[in-house]
């Protein structure tokens, strides 16, 4: 093999483990799309629990004026094996706290296109305590009641998660987002868990 061929051989190879020349320019924005539409969800279930913006949470129950994000759902968890856990847990600091704080920074992350997959590990381990506390499996209730459950394995919440192990596996955040910025970074590029 000559010099000018084997260059050429690794060049390809090297372009070939690179995620953005196998993504077209529509599957790229497809997915930028996805991402800032994901990071609005986190993002505005934040603000919303924050301030009450009377959308799924009125103002005299926002987290500014006392009020618990973790109460109203986690007190009303009546199926599962989690049921007394969610219960205990519904409305203590702690748990309002580290929902809150997860909720805002997975919603940063992917609408700014940064921190992918730290983003997509905490976002994903959200929304999966988030099922095991609704708990589909279930078809009725603590008290005998249906549970609701229209599908004993996936729901919304694995949707989610599914999809934000897409985003950050994707670099979603290169395009329409600061993620070729961050990923140069020194402390990223010592850090590559960071991406």
């Amino acid at each position: 093999m000559t010099t000018n061929a084997a260059t050429t051989r690794a060049t390809a190879l090297e372009h070939a483990a690179s995620p953005g020349p196998m993504l077209t320019t529509t599957a790229a924005r497809a997915l930028a799309v996805l991402r800032i539409a994901t990071g609005f969800v986190f993002l505005w279930a934040f603000l919303d629990k924050t301030f009450g913006l009377a959308y799924s949470t009125p103002a005299d129950r926002a987290w500014i004026n006392g009020g618990s994000p973790t109460n109203g759902f986690l007190s009303h968890v009546e199926v599962g094996p989690f049921q007394s856990i969610a219960q205990s847990i519904a409305g203590t600091w702690w748990a309002d706290t580290l929902f809150m704080t997860g909720m805002a920074a997975v919603g940063i992350a992917l609408i700014a296109g940064i921190g992918l997959r730290v983003a997509a590990v905490s976002g994903a381990l959200i929304m999966t305590m988030m099922w095991l506390a609704e708990f589909p499996l279930d078809r009725f209730t603590a008290t005998g009641e249906p549970s609701g459950s229209t599908n004993p394995i996936t729901d919304y919440h694995l949707i989610y998660a599914v999809a934000l192990v897409v985003l950050a596996a994707s670099y979603a955040g290169h395009t329409w987002g600061l993620g070729r910025i961050w990923a140069r970074l020194p402390l990223v590029q010592r850090n590559r868990w960071m991406i």
